[in-house]
C-alpha cells in the first residue's frame, strides 16, 4: 500500500462513553433493545444518566476507538471528529493525543452544543447496550474535513454511525472523493444493525460506489444485503467491494476478497468476556494496521482478533495494554 505519512485516518463521532453495569430488568425498565444504540436528545441523556449505577467515564466513538488501536499497534494514525469547548471535549481531546493519535480539529465555539455522550450499559452476560447523545459531534460537515490529511493517509476509515447527521454524509462523500482521487484506499464500518436498516439503500449505494475496505457483524451485512443466511452474504459482498471483513464473535471472523479465496480465522481465545463495548472498533484497527504494512488477509484478521479479544476482556472500548506487545 502507498506511502503516507498517516496510516488511517479515522472519520468519526467524538463521544465520551459513560459506562455502568446494569440489569436485564433495567433495560425492560427503560424499553431499551439490548445490544443495539438508539439516539438520545439532551433531556433523555440527562435522565438516563440519572437512573444509572455508578458510571465510569472514558473518551470513545467507534472511529476514535480504531485510531486509539491503530496507536497502540505502534501505527501512525489520525483522527477528524467534532468536541465544544466543554470539559468532556477537554478529556476527549486529550486521551485521544495522549494515546497516540493525530488530533487537530478545534473545539466548537462558545454557545454550541455540548460534546457528545454516550451512555453504554453493561449487562451480565457482557453485551452492552448504546444511548448516545450527539451533541456538537453532528454538527461534522465539509468544512471540518483537512484534505491535506485525507491525502496524507494511506487508508480513509469512515464509521456508519455518521450517516444520521445530515452534514456528516456531504463530509464523508467528499472525504471519499478526496481519497479516491489521491489513489488512497477508503474503508467503512457498518456500526450498527438499526443504523443499516435506517440507511439501507444509501449505504448500499455508498459501498458499492466508494468503499474499497468494508466491516460488518454478522447482523450487520445481513441487515445490508437482505437475507438471514450467513452464506449467503459473503457471496453478495464479494461483488461489492475489494474487501469485506465480517466478525462473527465467538466464531472469528471471515474476509472476503473480491478476488481470491474466502479467508476464515478463529477467535482469539478469551479468559473472561467482560464488555463487547468496542470489539468491532479494534477488529478494524488490527486489520488495517496490517493491511496498510502489507501482511496477508489472514494475518491482518489475526491481528484484528488479538485486538478485539484484549478490548472485550476488560470494561471500556480502548486497550488497556500495548496492543504491539500481543503480535
Amino acid at each position: 500500500m502507498a506511502n503516507a505519512p498517516y496510516d488511517v485516518l479515522c472519520v468519526g463521532n467524538a463521544i465520551v462513553d459513560v459506562l455502568a453495569p446494569c440489569s436485564e430488568a433495567f433495560l425492560d425498565q427503560h424499553g431499551l433493545v439490548k445490544g443495539t444504540m438508539q439516539l438520545i436528545d439532551d433531556a433523555a441523556a440527562h435522565a438516563l444518566y440519572a437512573a444509572m449505577g455508578p458510571g465510569t467515564e472514558v473518551s470513545g466513538g467507534s472511529a476514535a476507538n480504531t485510531a486509539a488501536g491503530i496507536a497502540s499497534f505502534g501505527g501512525h494514525p489520525a483522527f477528524i471528529g467534532k468536541v465544544a469547548t466543554d470539559q468532556l471535549g477537554e478529556v476527549f481531546a486529550h486521551d485521544l493525543r495522549s494515546a497516540g493519535v493525530h488530533y487537530g480539529v478545534p473545539p466548537a465555539p462558545e454557545g454550541s452544543p455540548a460534546t457528545a455522550r454516550c451512555m453504554v450499559l453493561v449487562t451480565p452476560d457482557a453485551q452492552r447496550t448504546l444511548n448516545t447523545f450527539l451533541g456538537v459531534s453532528a454538527t461534522l460537515g465539509p468544512h471540518d474535513i483537512d484534505e491535506d490529511l485525507v491525502v496524507g493517509s494511506a487508508v480513509l476509515y469512515v464509521e456508519g454511525y455518521l450517516w444520521d447527521a445530515p452534514d456528516a454524509k456531504a463530509a464523508i462523500r467528499r472525504a471519499m472523493e478526496v481519497a479516491h482521487l489521491a489513489g488512497r484506499k477508503v474503508a467503512f464500518t457498518l456500526s450498527d444493525p438499526f443504523c443499516v436498516e435506517r440507511h439501507r439503500d444509501e449505504f448500499l449505494e455508498l459501498v458499492t460506489e466508494s468503499v474499497d475496505i468494508l466491516f460488518a457483524n454478522e447482523i450487520e451485512i445481513n441487515a445490508l444485503v437482505g437475507g438471514r443466511a450467513f452464506d449467503a452474504a459473503v457471496d453478495a459482498v464479494g461483488s461489492m467491494v475489494e474487501i469485506a471483513c465480517l466478525t462473527r464473535s465467538e466464531q472469528g471472523s471471515v474476509v472476503v476478497p473480491a478476488s481470491g479465496a474466502v479467508v476464515t480465522v478463529p477467535a482469539q481465545p478469551v479468559q473472561s468476556v467482560v464488555d463487547t463495548t468496542g470489539a468491532g472498533d479494534l477488529y478494524a484497527a488490527g486489520f488495517l494496521f496490517g493491511l496498510v504494512r502489507g501482511r496477508s488477509l489472514a494475518d491482518c484478521a489475526r491481528l484484528g482478533g488479538l485486538a478485539a479479544a484484549e478490548v472485550i476482556s476488560h470494561l471500556g472500548a480502548r486497550p488497556q495494554i500495548p496492543l504491539a506487545d500481543l503480535h
